[in-house]
């Protein structure tokens, strides 16, 4: 915290709220696109004019340092002596025994948790701010203070002098080569290129692009099944990195699982946007992506109705494309989607997560303004503020073991997959931005019009089946289940253990890794209503998932190949949009 100057500010302020205004509009000028500065200063002002909330948090620190001192001399003097501060459970900086069997470094280790838990405590606690302001200067004090963890510079770092030592300065300079081979990638590499290609080792599920327009091909992969279910699977896949996420390798593919489950399913991969593509709207995504890609599922099949599937991004889509189309079918039965699953979908953006530290109306105005001259956002932009979410796992980790320790990177092909990056177009992300994340209008009742048709989440009545993720830090599990609050149909939320990924990229093992509550929805539940009676199961998800839709989903018919004589193939899976750098 930055240290007050005089005590002469508290008595001249007669209107906090007035002066933190203030410096919030002056941090919207356009100087402070990202809005670092606003939320610390206005701690730093309201700190300052509430004398008795600091004088408690003073004796606080004074009580922890001497905690830590009493901690300090034991182990100097070669006394034991638990540690003052322990490392949070998921924090791994700090898990080599040297951290605790060396008192020298024990004692290091331990100042600077006591630093850091005291900021953020104090940051979390600061009077007068609202719970955004608090969020906002939490996170960027975070941001610096894992920046300047001991364990990232050599000097303070044992283990890394240590594999000096041993090795005779060959891992440091191994890890000169990696700094030297990333500076001329422009990013930290999370896992060497190399090591995947996309249709070769990475998409590998057989099946035939059968339509394509400017915005997307719609795979549909051949059956793995004698028969299937009449209804068919149309997967509607975030536009932010490309589809593939669920078609990684035959053993953690979702796509392969399905068809094994006897479905015929369909997938959106999205173009990778160029500057010629800078007008076309969300609205555009909607009638050219999630409605084509439906219609052409219909019209190869016969089927009537599909199951529509959303994730991330491509659920907040379908979740417009369904409020859109019960609106244009009035008749729920003849909607072409008879129910549907949303993965890790927000449609209610009041709380978004972590990623609201990057948006308020100066972040956005300036982020337009940038986009506007490019006619896109790139996604190495997008995927550097996602990883700056985590930076410890995502950033700091890759720079302690590949610059400090020499060790390449392994490879991971969901960690390629993050690093294979996709623009969004201007018109897009703009209205993306402005219409979802700063007004929430999703959620307000025919705030918004697609395709001539005012869109209610009210209108929706066919079932839903919602999955999220406990640790997800893009889509937060308890926001994302105010779609049950918005949506009247049947629902039944799942809640899967880890992350935006790996919660949903879950395949069934032995023994099981994960688990899941699951259990039916009300519109009036608050979300601890529905854990209190969500049953936790081991395992995964999918297999509950099965259970619910497949007596949903028809009887079962012959398969039909991946192409038609109307629908012919226009390219072998995994198609071309997903080869677009």
């Amino acid at each position: 915290m930055p240290r007050p100057k005089e005590n002469h500010s508290a008595p001249v302020v007669k209107n906090p709220a007035a002066t933190l205004r203030a410096l919030h509009d002056i941090a919207e000028s356009g100087v402070d696109p990202l809005g670092i500065a606003a939320p610390l200063n206005h701690a730093h002002m309201a700190w300052l004019m509430h004398p008795l909330e600091l004088a408690e948090l003073g004796a606080k620190l004074s009580g922890d340092l001497m905690a830590f001192n009493w901690h300090a001399w034991n182990r100097a003097l070669g006394l034991p002596s638990e540690d003052p501060v322990q490392p949070h459970e998921d924090d791994k900086r700090f898990a080599d025994p040297v951290w605790k069997d060396s008192a020298t470094w024990d004692i290091v280790k331990e100042w600077y948790l006591l630093l850091t838990h005291n900021v953020q405590d104090a940051l979390y606690q600061t009077p007068g701010l609202s719970e955004k302001e608090r969020r906002r200067a939490a996170f960027w004090w975070r941001k610096w203070l894992n920046a300047m963890a001991p364990t990232n510079f050599l000097l303070t770092n044992p283990v890394a002098m240590a594999k000096a030592a041993e090795s005779h300065g060959e891992s440091l300079v191994r890890g000169m080569r990696l700094f030297l081979e990333d500076l001329q990638a422009g990013n930290v590499r999370m896992t060497r290129p190399e090591d995947f290609a996309v249709g070769k080792n990475l998409a590998t599920t057989p099946g035939a692009v059968v339509f394509r327009n400017r915005l997307l091909e719609l795979i549909h992969y051949a059956p793995t099944t004698e028969k299937v279910h009449a209804m068919p699977i149309v997967i509607v896949t975030p536009w932010i990195n490309k589809f593939y996420i669920l078609d990684l390798n035959p053993k953690k593919s979702l796509v392969k699982y399905l068809l094994d489950q006897g479905f015929s399913v369909f997938v959106t991969s999205w173009k990778n946007p160029t500057p010629e593509m800078r007008d076309v709207s969300f609205e555009d995504y909607i009638i050219e992506g999630v409605n084509e890609a439906i219609e052409t599922a219909r019209g190869l099949t016969g089927a009537p109705q599909v199951h529509a599937v959303g994730y991330c991004i491509g659920g907040t889509a379908l979740s417009t494309w369904m409020a859109w189309a019960n609106r244009k079918y009035q008749d729920a039965d003849k909607v072409p989607a008879a129910h549907w699953t949303l993965l890790t979908t927000l449609v209610d953006f009041s709380r978004p997560g972590d990623i609201e530290v990057f948006i308020d109306e100066g972040a956005v105005r300036w982020l337009t303004q940038a986009m506007q001259g490019k006619g896109y956002l790139d996604g190495k932009e997008m995927a550097a503020a996602f990883r700056l979410l985590r930076s410890n796992s995502l950033i700091w980790q890759y720079v302690v073991h590949g610059y400090l320790y020499g060790e390449a990177p392994p490879p991971f092909d969901v960690l390629y997959w993050n690093m294979d990056t996709t623009r969004m177009p201007y018109a897009m992300h703009a209205w993306y931005l402005r219409e979802l994340y700063l007004r929430n209008n999703l959620v307000r009742g025919d705030a918004l019009t697609i395709g001539g048709q005012p869109i209610d989440l009210g209108r929706i009545r066919q079932p839903l089946y919602a999955v999220t993720a406990e640790d997800d830090h893009i889509a937060p599990w308890q926001q994302c289940f105010r779609v049950c609050n918005h949506v009247p149909a049947e629902k039944r939320f799942v809640r899967s253990s880890s992350g935006h990924i790996l919660g949903i990229v879950n395949p069934k093992v032995e023994p099981p890794k994960r688990s899941y509550r699951a259990g039916v929805a009300h519109r009036r539940d608050r979300f601890q209503q529905w854990q209190a009676r969500a049953g936790e199961h081991a395992g995964t998800w999918w297999e509950d998932w099965m259970a619910w839709l497949k007596p949903q989903a028809g009887p079962l018919v012959d398969a039909m190949p991946a192409a038609t004589k109307r629908y012919p193939k226009l390219a072998d899976a995994p198609g071309t949009y997903v080869l677009e750098n």
